[in-house]
């Protein structure tokens, strides 16, 4: 089956999800297993013709691409201009080797790029989301959305932070993390000590009454807004290592907001 614009000569047909060839996109809803998997063999999982483009153009090397025949023509133009193996399934193969219905039609396994080193980032930058202990996929991938609409300009992550390139938290971002530039601390004790020396104030978010409200606050040449984990927030030690408590002032008697709204809501007054 030929798609408008999708190579033939490169299209190959699979009707067996046990197919060896299809590894990079096996189990792709059993998060234990992606999160050890992927990063120990360099990939990631684009999920959509627009994230694929945007996957591209950021530079991340296709390893492959597969599609539903049903939706051969949605990826024709990626295709065309990828030459890596296009595999071809029908709709219930895809859906067995996955773990989902593929709704979006394509998938593309993506190799991941070295990691810049958190001081080669600092040094370019201005404005940054730093991040701790945030498990849950979807909300990293909401921060780097709000990072990216909201013109700041990097975000660091805490060592046990969720991975962006899991595939729910690049969907969540609408691509986003593959265009913010990010890096991991190598130590979550003393990392915040070099996003202070490389200039940066340090403002800690959270609930906390006696915090200053955070459109009082002086908005100095280099900022790095600390949002901690769900539920929990901010750990103590992080707290402490900050340089000012700010707080989003609330009504009727509620205390906080979800990640993904607060980022939101901080990076724009910060901005």
């Amino acid at each position: 089956m030929a798609g408008m614009g999708a190579p033939a000569s490169r299209q190959v047909l699979v009707d067996d999800a046990a197919d060896p060839r299809l590894a990079d996109y096996a189990r792709l809803t059993d998060v234990q297993l992606r999160r050890s998997l992927e990063p120990a063999e360099g990939l990631f999982i684009a999920e959509g013709e627009k994230i694929i483009r945007r996957a591209i153009a950021a530079g991340y090397p296709v390893r492959s691409l597969l599609v539903a025949e049903d939706k051969l023509d949605s990826i024709a133009g990626v295709a065309a201009a990828s030459p890596v193996p296009l595999y071809v399934l029908p709709p219930r193969v895809a859906e067995q080797l996955t773990g989902y219905r593929v709704h979006r039609g394509a998938l593309a396994s993506m190799q991941r790029l070295p990691l810049p080193q958190s001081s080669d980032l600092l040094a370019r930058a201005r404005r940054i989301v730093v991040l701790e202990d945030i498990v849950d996929h979807a909300n990293v991938g909401a921060v780097f959305r709000c990072a990216a609409a909201l013109g700041f300009d990097a975000v660091l992550l805490a060592p046990r932070c969720a991975d962006p390139l899991y595939r729910r938290a690049v969907k969540v971002s609408m691509g986003a993390v593959l265009a913010v530039p990010y890096a991991r601390l190598d130590d979550w004790r003393a990392g915040l000590a070099g996003v202070r020396a490389a200039g940066f104030t340090l403002l800690a978010l959270t609930p906390d009454p006696a915090a200053v409200p955070i459109g009082d606050v002086r908005r100095d040449d280099k900022m790095a807004l600390l949002i901690g984990g769900e539920g929990s927030g901010l750990s103590g030690r992080w707290l402490d290592a900050a340089d000012l408590a700010v707080r989003i002032p609330m009504s009727r008697g509620v205390d906080s907001l979800n990640v993904a709204a607060a980022t939101a809501i901080a990076c724009y007054l910060l901005n």
